[in-house]
């Protein structure tokens, strides 16, 4: 889970800020030249971002369609158009009738790391929290099938053997209790810091700079959207759902504005 935090640009190596870029439903696919220039606002040298390209696209998470323009690679394409449905969130949850979905992993293994990594974060974007006993779990409440949603798991990095089961009851031992794995009162905070993060941007834009103003709608804006994705998606009676979706509404602003900010930011270097 996480809870929005401000990014620093420092977060920013040249390899995240140009997958990063690439997540942003505005920025795909991107010529050379404006991936240099975003680089700029965080100190990234032309020569050291192009490396960072070249890496991405030898491990398939870029492709070049064409000269000197590059867009999310076959091995990063399920996950890039995950990240980019956050404004369609709201889409994906329906009404809650108490079920839990339970993901078991046991039989996985976890000798390989590169995987478990891949496997743990495919399941936390889906909002699952691991249990004392090892499996995961979360609120039933999601809109797709069972097996489209073991489908969309597998998409976004969980092996192919994982097991998903629907349950309904359940009676465990020493009182263990489901409900009390996410914190609603700390989703709370979060949703409220987010909000006020955007909300005091939105009234400092106007009198910024066009890279000051692009550099911090990138930085705001990508915590926020990674606190979107991460988002359990509690059903009502678990978490403040009215509060989390009035944030995914801001964000649609937020995002909007921070479009503009960097449209005016790529043409001032392209006519400097």
């Amino acid at each position: 889970m996480y809870y929005f935090q401000p990014l620093d640009p420092k977060d920013f190596s040249p390899r995240a800020l140009v997958l990063s870029l690439m997540s942003s439903a505005f920025t795909a696919p991107q010529s050379i030249g404006r991936l240099i220039n975003a680089a700029a606002l965080f100190g990234i040298e032309p020569a050291t971002l192009r490396v960072a390209v070249t890496r991405l696209l030898k491990e398939g998470l870029l492709e070049s369609p064409d000269r000197g323009v590059y867009q999310p690679g076959p091995k990063s394409r399920a996950l890039t158009r995950r990240v980019q449905g956050w404004k369609d969130v709201a889409s994906r949850i329906v009404p809650w009738d108490g079920a839990w979905l339970l993901a078991l992993t046991g039989h996985l293994g976890r000798t390989d790391r590169k995987q478990l990594r891949s496997r743990e974060r495919a399941l936390a974007l889906s909002g699952y929290k691991e249990t004392e006993a090892g499996y995961w779990v979360r609120p039933a409440n999601l809109a797709r099938t069972l097996a489209d949603h073991r489908e969309d798991l597998i998409g976004i990095g969980a092996d192919e053997a994982i097991s998903l089961l629907l349950v309904a009851d359940r009676a465990m031992p020493g009182g263990e209790t489901w409900e009390t794995l996410w914190s609603s009162d700390d989703l709370g905070r979060s949703y409220a810091d987010a909000m006020q993060a955007m909300t005091a941007s939105l009234k400092r834009i106007p009198g910024l700079p066009h890279d000051v103003a692009a550099r911090e709608t990138l930085l705001i804006g990508q915590a926020v959207i990674r606190t979107i994705n991460f988002d359990p998606l509690l059903p009502p009676e678990l978490g403040d759902q009215a509060a989390f979706l009035r944030m995914v509404e801001t964000m649609v602003e937020y995002n909007n504005t921070g479009r503009k900010c960097w449209q005016a930011y790529y043409a001032a270097m392209e006519t400097a």
